[in-house]
């Protein structure tokens, strides 16, 4: 469906494109209404296809998994750096950010919307409240040390494990819960 999806979408713009370089004065609305009816049908189908995909019993299953594992890490990896941040350089850390949390931190992105799908809209908000914050800090944390303030780093490592660990504490109980 999904690709049925594109097909039409492609079709739907090239040739609503070769339609209106025809006439530069003058669209001709009769040929031209159905190509976009054409888009709009493979954009329709494009949605139905991704959303059947990821509510798939499989796909779901191993978004959940993809979550409790990376949200594990970024707690692991941010409450060490917060343990080590006295003999990490300032500048350097930045650097341990990058090559610490990355994966982890887009494959929670990547599989975030299977919470929704589970536990509902409210939970989903809630969880990713936690996670965002917990972002920004890791954001202040890597700014901060480009630019050398070192109570800053100091201040906001502190605070992105707190708020990864307050998002792994909810995914947990909404796990049980369920």
């Amino acid at each position: 469906m999904t690709k049925i999806g594109y097909i039409l979408i492609a079709v739907g713009f090239l040739y609503g494109a070769y339609l209106t370089s025809l006439d530069p004065q003058l669209v001709q609305w009769g040929r031209f209404l159905p190509t976009l009816l054409m888009g709009f049908v493979g954009v329709a189908l494009v949605r139905m296809g991704t959303k059947q995909e990821s509510q798939a019993e499989h796909k779901i299953a191993e978004n959940i998994g993809a979550i409790e594992k990376s949200i594990a890490n970024i707690v692991a990896k941010t409450t060490q750096l917060d343990a080590d941040k006295n003999k990490i350089h300032t500048y350097d850390m930045r650097h341990k950010v990058d090559k610490m949390l990355i994966d982890d931190l887009n494959a929670f992105v990547d599989a975030r919307e299977t919470i929704g799908h589970v536990y509902g809209l409210q939970a989903y908000a809630d969880v990713m409240s936690h996670y965002a914050a917990g972002e920004r800090y890791l954001n202040r944390v890597w700014s901060a040390s480009a630019d050398g303030y070192i109570d800053e780093v100091n201040e906001y490592i502190a605070k992105a494990a707190d708020q990864f660990r307050q998002t792994q504490d909810l995914l947990n109980s909404l796990h049980q819960a369920k």
